[in-house]
């Protein structure tokens, strides 16, 4: 039995060169060294209808009594090997670096300025303890603060200002996020409740990006148990995502 290798010559616009290898396969799929066959030099096939094989490739003997006939078939394998030309190109030597640039430290910087309270100039009150921050930072980060501190509120001068319906953790919790844009911890199953706490007081103040973050840590939280408590949430403050979570917690039998 005869095998070639043959270069299709309509696509083929230059030589191409190659290491090719057929063998034939037993029934594991794997080659059977005895009946592979392989040149050790490079071929090069040209554009013209160039081949590559062997004229007695296996007797007819041979194959009769091979044990990978099966059924009146077998397999061969041909690998191929398509060698390119390296090009040794210029490389431009890499110039040395004697300035490295540190990463954004911004968040950090404001977080320490609501830590420090320096030149805070609004106090709030909220579930029996007091918050200094600075009016400018909260307009900046939240519509409604905008609109209360430098519209309504600007009348009050010095005065603190009351939030009521509002734990203090969870202002802490809202004011650490404006200033540093930092997502709360990775949540545990008790951490749920704050987590609608804060979702509530983050869609009170329009941050929306906390918003999304404690309805994401929510719908990865939903059980049996707070299930409902979630769905009301969803409601209540326009949560599409929270919701069809629910929906689907709620399909599914298994949950129950």
């Amino acid at each position: 039995m005869s095998i070639y290798l043959v270069l299709d010559s309509e696509g083929a616009n230059k030589d191409v060169k190659v290491r090719r290898k057929f063998s034939v396969l037993d029934k594991a799929g794997v080659p059977v060294p005895s009946l592979s066959r392989a040149y050790k030099s490079v071929q090069t096939f040209r554009p013209k209808a160039s081949t590559s094989g062997y004229s007695k490739f296996i007797s007819k003997a041979d194959l009769e009594g091979s044990p990978h006939v099966i059924d009146d078939c077998f397999t061969i394998r041909c690998d191929v090997t398509v060698l390119k030309e390296i090009r040794c190109e210029e490389i431009t030597k890499l110039k040395r670096q004697f300035v490295v640039v540190p990463p954004s430290n911004m968040c950090r910087d404001l977080g320490g300025l609501l830590e420090s309270m320096d030149g805070a100039d609004v106090t709030f009150h909220v579930g029996g303890q007091k918050f200094s921050a600075h009016r400018s930072v909260l307009a900046a980060r939240s519509s409604v603060f905008k609109a209360e501190l430098f519209g309504s509120m600007m009348e009050n001068g010095g005065d603190p200002v009351e939030i009521g319906d509002m734990e203090s953790d969870v202002f802490k919790s809202l004011l650490h996020f404006i200033y540093t844009d930092d997502s709360p911890p990775a949540m545990t199953r008790e951490d749920v409740v704050m987590a609608g706490h804060l979702l509530v007081a983050a869609d009170r103040y329009d941050v929306e990006r906390l918003k999304l973050i404690c309805e994401d840590k929510l719908c990865t939280h939903i059980d049996s148990d707070n299930m409902a408590t979630s769905l009301a949430l969803a409601e209540q403050h326009s949560c599409p995502g929270l919701k069809e979570d629910c929906f689907e917690f709620l399909a599914s039998p298994s949950n129950f």
